[in-house]
């Protein structure tokens, strides 16, 4: 089913008040809780008094986001603003040296936050993998970087080596394991980088440059080594027009967005009421689904948050960072499931695409998966709950393609229509027909969208596709048609339930185009000439049917797929809440909506789950169809 299918505008339009009703409901439900829960004793500890001027006491649960944007708000602007301040300067006076400088920058914050005892641990992580890209053996570089991880996250390694950090302060074990961590990650991609290219021979000093850059120093994102090497590089970088708008924009995002979670955590104890058992189960059921639903909201807005500013910052420097994480309410599939796209983008480049391959087959799609998460396992610190919560999404993401080659099984992909053309539908009932794109095409016909190769029935005959976007009325067809090299009997021997239908009346409007037309109506057509009434254009074709063939339509087979995409995204809820809850938590809400609250709520909350897919989908759409027009628009005449 292509992505550019729409429903009707009623039906859109009863979706988002059905979701904005049921998201109301719950939440008034989940702020009365809070406001009969400020001053119970469990509470206490996490529920202090906020803002003034609101009166109201302030959830602080999370002790990370509290002293990021209270004793340590100044720290961070201040050296965060240091750096923007002493990156244009050196921008202005020697631009040749400005990584140089930005290097230099970060290890002297570095030295007066953590002490020269961590510098210098780090220091020996970095050269100890610069050796080993000079042995050139991928595997030996991957094998060193997993183990220097490995001493950062098992003890008694990590008990000695935290040793090495001067003084102590709140978030210092934070920023231990993120400075270390991301370090032993970037030093790994500087060592496969230098085995995949031997020609460019990248000295310490890249090394060193790539690691110590401040603002992704603690926390991140992951630009691997030779997309940040290609953009500091640039002596003279330009900025692209708009470039500074779209900066102060984010940056203004970023400072509203800190605002409205503070503003949140006043009236919604989200993070507080989970640990508290007795009384989340008091919850209606809403409430209690539309928690767990916040609680993942509000891990994406910190990420989002956290990478926006240090984003700003990197834009400031001409860099082109990796996008903040997808939004959880717009996940409906595992494979774009993940809060740090950096760290993503890392596994992806060097673990799962590389032994995973295109993604389409079972086995070496759970080697890959199974090999990613155990990498990932790692990175987060060796537990239970972590090793819980890796299982689940490992699951999750090969449970996908399990049922999508269920899915491209042949009497199961005869029953929906496929959205992308005649090719692809015929491509899931024919053996041997592959699809590919004609961008361009020399052949004297109307315009090409799409061919088919037939390797085995055609015997490497051509058959290129003529399509046009909207029905000709009059003649009371699709305005729909093929261009194939005659052969009737081989055709008709394929297709025997093909029926044959005389030319329409609006052939005769305009001059015909002397090629065969073939299946122009619903019904088939084997030989009547090209309809002149059709406009051609590039629009979907039906897939062929004949007698006894069950087929969904495309608005249908949509509805199917959010269907399927709303009890996928409640999956991906409960396999995270695992690890940013509670193993307890997580188990209450799916015994309160799948068990004690079967069958009411549970369809409820899938049908709630399911109008807002349906609006993600439509978002989809949209986009897409935008993405479209652009490149129309860019293509020379």
């Amino acid at each position: 089913m292509g992505i550019k299918t729409a429903l009707p505008a009623a039906e859109l339009g009863l979706y988002s008040l059905v979701l904005s009703g049921a998201l109301a409901y719950a939440g008034r439900g989940l702020l009365e809780a809070s406001q009969d829960g400020a001053h119970r004793k469990a509470f206490r500890e996490s529920v202090r008094p906020g803002w003034e001027y609101i009166g109201r006491k302030m959830d602080v649960a999370d002790f990370e986001w509290v002293m990021w944007f209270t004793s340590f708000r100044n720290i961070i602007v201040f050296a965060l603003s240091g750096h923007v301040l002493f990156a244009k300067l050196c921008t202005m006076v020697a631009p040749q040296l400005r990584s140089w400088m930005y290097a230099v920058y970060g290890a002297l914050a570095v030295l007066g936050t953590m002490g020269p005892w961590y510098l210098g641990l780090l220091l020996a992580h970095c050269v100890s993998l610069y050796v080993a890209s000079l042995l050139g053996q991928p595997w030996l570089c991957l094998g060193l970087g997993l183990a220097s991880l490995a001493s950062f996250k098992l003890d008694p390694l990590i008990s000695w080596q935290s040793g090495f950090v001067t003084g102590t302060f709140d978030l210092q074990e934070v920023l231990f394991h993120g400075g270390s961590g991301f370090t032993v990650l970037r030093c790994t991609s500087f060592a496969l980088e230098s085995c995949a290219h031997p020609d460019r021979r990248y000295s310490l000093g890249d090394l060193l440059k790539y690691n110590f850059y401040l603002p992704f120093f603690f926390f991140g994102p992951i630009m691997t080594f030779d997309r940040f090497h290609a953009q500091m590089s640039q002596v003279e970088p330009v900025r692209r027009e708009g470039e500074l708008w779209r900066i102060r924009a984010q940056a203004g995002l970023s400072v509203v967005a800190i605002m409205a979670v503070d503003i949140f955590f006043h009236f919604f104890y989200i993070l507080t009421i989970p640990s508290d058992l007795k009384f989340a189960n008091r919850l209606l059921d809403s409430a209690l689904a539309v928690l767990a639903y916040s609680n993942l909201v509000y891990d994406w807005v910190k990420a989002a948050v956290l990478f926006g500013v240090v984003n700003t910052v990197a834009r400031l420097d001409h860099l082109d960072p990796p996008q903040p994480p997808k939004c959880i309410t717009a996940l409906y599939v595992f494979a774009e499931t993940h809060f740090d796209r950096g760290i993503n983008d890392w596994l992806c480049k060097y673990v799962y695409d590389h032994i995973g391959g295109e993604h389409s087959e079972v086995i070496p799609e759970l080697g890959a998966t199974v090999a990613t998460f155990a990498i990932t396992t790692l990175w987060l610190g060796p537990c239970d709950i972590v090793y819980l919560w890796s299982f689940l999404n490992c699951f999750g993401l090969n449970f996908e393609l399990w049922v999508q080659k269920l899915a491209e099984w042949g009497p199961l992909a005869q029953i929906e229509v496929s959205g992308e053309g005649l090719g692809q539908g015929l491509a899931g009932s024919l053996e041997g027909v592959h699809c590919c794109s004609l961008e361009s095409s020399s052949h004297p016909w109307p315009p090409v969208r799409n061919f088919l190769t037939p390797t085995s029935w055609l015997s490497g005959q051509w058959l290129p596709l003529w399509v046009s976007s909207t029905p000709s009325v009059e003649c009371g067809h699709l305005g729909q048609a093929v261009l194939v090299r005659p052969l009737p009997s081989l055709w008709s021997s394929v297709f025997p339930s093909l029926t044959t239908k005389e030319g329409c009346p609006g052939d005769s409007q305009r001059p015909k185009h002397n090629v065969p037309r073939t299946w122009g109506s619903p019904v088939g057509r084997t030989s009547d000439q090209l309809c002149a009434l059709s406009p051609c254009s590039l629009a979907p074709l039906p897939m062929l049917s004949w007698p006894g063939q069950a087929s969904l339509s495309e608005q249908m087979s949509r509805r199917v797929r959010a269907l399927f995409g709303a009890m996928n995204f409640w999956a991906i809820i409960m396999y995270n809440l695992v690890s940013l809850n509670s193993l307890e938590f997580t188990e209450l809400v799916a015994r309160r909506l799948l068990l004690t609250g079967f069958p009411p709520t549970t369809l409820a909350v899938l049908f709630v789950t399911y109008c807002g897919v349906q609006l993600v989908k439509e978002r989809e759409r949209t986009l897409a169809l935008e993405e479209e027009q652009k490149r129309d628009k860019e293509k020379p005449e």
